[in-house]
């Protein structure tokens, strides 16, 4: 997991292919903050972003989820929220596929948490659980821009 802020990438010591994804132009906060919601893709890139909004909740009600294909770069964009994590292979662990790529843990062990304010990011790599849109004090609304990056873009095969 690596977390850090649009606003200070250098701090962050991304790879330099995230660092290159997220020091786009078109991926500064200002920008996605611009986007519509929906599906964002450019032509011939092997990533895509949703940006939605969402509601969060209090943890006991968010289901911690992890992913074996796609790397996945949640970004916050307006409000804040925690977001639990562990740095484990949850992979091992029995969890429901109920989307593609989208493994629901029951028992999760999450020993980590992060609050995100506008700005902030956490990257999760395939097998590390996290539970998403947690409340910080109340429920409340955020947005947000989630990249899935495919992990052989790190390892430079196209």
């Amino acid at each position: 997991m690596i977390t850090g802020n649009l606003q200070a990438l250098a701090l962050a010591t991304l790879p330099d292919t995230l660092y290159a994804l997220l020091a786009r132009p078109e991926c500064a906060l200002a920008a996605l903050q611009a986007r519509p919601n929906g599906r964002w893709q450019p032509e011939g890139d092997r990533w895509f972003c949703t940006i939605s909004d969402s509601e969060t909740a209090p943890a006991s009600q968010r289901h911690t989820e992890y992913h074996r294909q796609w790397l996945d770069i949640q970004v916050l964009l307006a409000g804040e929220e925690i977001i639990g994590y562990d740095v484990a292979d949850a992979r091992q662990i029995a969890a429901e596929e109920r989307k593609p790529d989208l493994f629901i843990v029951e028992q999760a062990q999450l020993r980590q948490q992060l609050h995100l304010q506008p700005g902030d990011f956490a990257i999760f790599a395939p097998g590390e659980a996290h539970q998403a849109l947690c409340a910080v004090d109340k429920p409340a609304r955020v947005r947000k821009a989630v990249f899935k990056v495919s992990p052989e873009m790190l390892r430079g095969k196209t």
